[in-house]
């Protein structure tokens, strides 16, 4: 799907392209590809001069050439976008391409983007610019949003893990920790924690970007401090990344605690039982004892006597330790 984005009355309007003649009548700042064909390619090489690189989403491309600047003034970019998916929670890696030096190209000044899938953040930049005029001003202005939009998901994404976390933590407090619920306790932990990895790595790479931004001094001085926000921003962020994962193993080690409790019930049981069946263990084996003169073995209440002798000792034990507590 090939997508160009034009600035009228200070708002961003989409268009779907279907054919490099479609192409020609538009003068975008943002080209967006999501998945981009063959011919689709082949069109934005033609119109706008730029070879889109094969490598271009690739998830195992080394992490210093991530970011870098042509010698024909093409910035590089190739950051990770998060998708809050309850089945299946990823990032999307996408490449960015922006020219703002060679002013012979038709694509100076356009923000290009390709990844495999779409991206959230995109489609909340996108009604964001429609609905208000002026949020976009340029390309470097479109990009720069991404990444601070990005912020933006990553940290509501960060209070719904908080919101479902203070859920668990109630349940976990709450006492009577069975072992099913115990083990959707873990799951959803186990969860939490995933996706809290997986933020604090997204945070990481779009404040590397960021930072990348800075550095080629492409931006004016009120995008400069715009950037430097969504730096404080992402800082922030860590914070909080740190707080949830606190907050994971104290609910993990609470949930694993009980399950030692509720193990340690068990054991105690058998134990108990245990020891309770010890006096009829001894008085059967001592009846079971082959010696010739056993004055009970000759009489006639011997066999009920020992039966009798067998039951109460041990239901006094039990009576003891239920007067005792140690059956709860």
């Amino acid at each position: 799907m090939l997508n160009v984005f034009t600035l009228a009355n200070g708002r961003l309007f989409q268009e779907e392209i279907e054919s490099l003649e479609e192409l020609a009548q538009f003068k975008p700042i943002w080209v967006d590809l999501e998945s981009p064909t063959t011919e689709e390619r082949r069109w934005v090489r033609q119109h706008f001069g730029l070879n889109i690189p094969d490598d271009a989403m690739d998830e195992d491309i080394e992490e210093s050439a991530r970011f870098f600047e042509e010698d024909n003034g093409e910035l590089h970019i190739r950051s990770d976008f998060l998708i809050d998916d309850d089945e299946q929670p990823r990032a999307v890696r996408v490449a960015f391409i922006l020219n703002q030096h060679n002013t012979e190209l038709r694509g100076h000044g356009v923000l290009f983007s390709i990844h495999d899938e779409d991206v959230p953040v995109f489609r909340l930049l996108r009604m964001r610019a429609r609905r208000m005029p002026g949020l976009i001003e340029d390309a470097k202005e479109v990009l720069l949003k991404l990444f601070d939009a990005d912020a933006e998901y990553c940290a509501d994404t960060l209070e719904d893990i908080y919101d479902e976390l203070d859920l668990v933590s109630r349940q976990v407090l709450a006492g009577n920790v069975t072992d099913n619920k115990a083990g959707e306790v873990l799951a959803a932990i186990a969860r939490h924690e995933d996706m809290s990895g997986r933020i604090r790595r997204n945070v990481m790479d779009t404040r590397r970007a960021v930072s990348f931004m800075m550095r080629t001094r492409m931006l004016s001085a009120e995008q400069f401090e715009d950037a430097r926000q969504i730096l404080r921003d992402l800082d922030s962020l860590d914070s909080h990344t740190a707080f949830l994962f606190d907050k994971i193993n104290f609910l993990m080690d609470a949930t694993v605690g009980f399950i030692n409790i509720n193990q340690n019930k068990i054991i105690k049981i058998f134990s108990v039982a245990s020891v309770a069946l010890l006096p009829p263990t001894l008085i059967a084996s001592i009846y079971g004892m082959n010696f010739q003169y056993m004055p009970e073995l000759n009489q006639t209440w011997g066999y009920p006597a020992a039966l009798v002798l067998m039951v109460a000792s041990a239901v006094g034990p039990m009576l003891y330790f239920r007067k005792r507590g140690w059956l709860k």
